[in-house]
């Protein structure tokens, strides 16, 4: 199960993360947030996150776990953003869902440097 989700995540943020800095969809959401001096920033930790966890899988544990941590973090305020926002439980499900998986993947990789 790591694997997959180590994977799914990875190629998830690979595709959100440029999204994050190109999509004009996405400067209209982050204005919404009020945080679109943000949105860049985003996208890129987004992108840099993925790599990680693909170099954390492929070779070294500690950069996934890295990522892994940032990533959940990433994903706990951008959770806290939608609550604050007060966005519908369903629009706050996709950020909650990778905080937790990312948590998961976090245990994951300390479980692989022991």
């Amino acid at each position: 199960m790591f694997d997959f989700f180590c994977l799914l995540t990875a190629i998830a943020f690979l595709v959100y993360g440029p999204c994050c800095v190109f999509s004009g969809h996405m400067v209209v959401e982050f204005e919404r947030y009020r945080l679109a001096r943000f949105r860049k920033i985003t996208g890129y930790l987004q992108i840099l996150g993925a790599v990680g966890l693909l170099v954390g899988f492929l070779f070294s544990p500690v950069a996934g776990l890295i990522a892994a941590l940032g990533l959940s973090i990433q994903m706990l305020l951008g959770f806290g953003v939608r609550l604050l926002i007060r966005d519908s439980l369903l629009q706050c499900l996709p950020s909650f869902s990778f905080m937790l998986i990312n948590a998961g993947l976090v245990v994951g990789f300390i479980n692989r440097l022991t």
